[in-house]
């Protein structure tokens, strides 16, 4: 048998052996992306579904689809499809990721974009195993190493991030509306207030908070006093 033939025959994958690449795709990419969807992420279950198939798909096409053209070009290379999913997952890992002042956010979703697609491409080679530890590794990284984060790393400057916020008061709840913010919001600055309708106060005030979801978390710290109404909460990125 030719030297060409006997490339065709080893790169030639059986149907049943696609259809369990492909399935094995689709279960390990909807792992990695329940634990995205379960923390709201931008890059959700459906978007790394898709990533970690489509990555299969072009694997699978890239070692089968063309193993025919061996016979015409006995020097190519049937990885050559499959070696530009890293260049063009870049591209859909660059949209999660975004800058607002000094916060970047999206860096772990991309990767996980990334992560998802090595995975996709394993399964599409046939090396299920690899696929499978490293899909547990990726998500016990994601969980593991944020509930570290949360729990033993220190808060530090690089969470740290301004709010501001305003609402309305009756008058005579300043004095203790205003005792219960420093007891909330002990690193509160620029508090200022003046008087509005209704002889009601408009209070405004900025504050820095090391809080992972800071509007979030004020947010819902303010909407518990009853005093207060027409609450308004934002980050201000300098």
């Amino acid at each position: 048998m030719c030297d060409a033939c006997t490339l065709i025959n080893y790169f030639i994958i059986e149907d049943s052996d696609i259809l369990i690449r492909i399935i094995f795709s689709i279960i390990l990419g909807s792992i990695i992306g329940f634990e995205r969807e379960i923390t709201n992420k931008s890059a959700g279950l459906r978007t790394q579904i898709l990533v970690c198939l489509g990555a299969c798909i072009f694997t699978i096409l890239s070692i089968n689809g063309f193993s025919t053209a061996i016979t015409l070009y006995p020097l190519g290379d049937p990885s050559r499809v499959a070696a530009q999913i890293v260049t063009g997952i870049g591209f859909i890992g660059a949209g999660t990721v975004l800058r607002q002042g000094l916060t970047v956010t999206g860096l772990t979703t991309a990767s996980t974009l990334w992560m998802g697609a090595a995975i996709g491409m394993a399964c599409g080679c046939g090396k299920i195993s690899i696929a499978v530890v490293s899909t547990i590794l990726a998500v016990a990284v994601l969980v593991l190493i944020r509930i570290f984060e949360y729990r033993i790393l220190p808060r530090n400057q690089k969470h740290l991030k301004k709010i501001k916020f305003s609402f309305l008061c009756p008058e005579e709840d300043y004095e203790e509306i205003y005792k219960k913010l420093e007891e909330l919001f002990p690193e509160i600055i620029d508090f200022n207030h003046k008087t509005a309708e209704n002889d009601e106060l408009k209070i405004s005030a900025k504050i820095y908070s090391v809080e992972k979801a800071p509007v979030m978390y004020i947010n819902k710290k303010l909407s518990e006093l009853d005093a207060i109404h027409e609450l308004s909460v934002k980050e201000i990125f300098e």
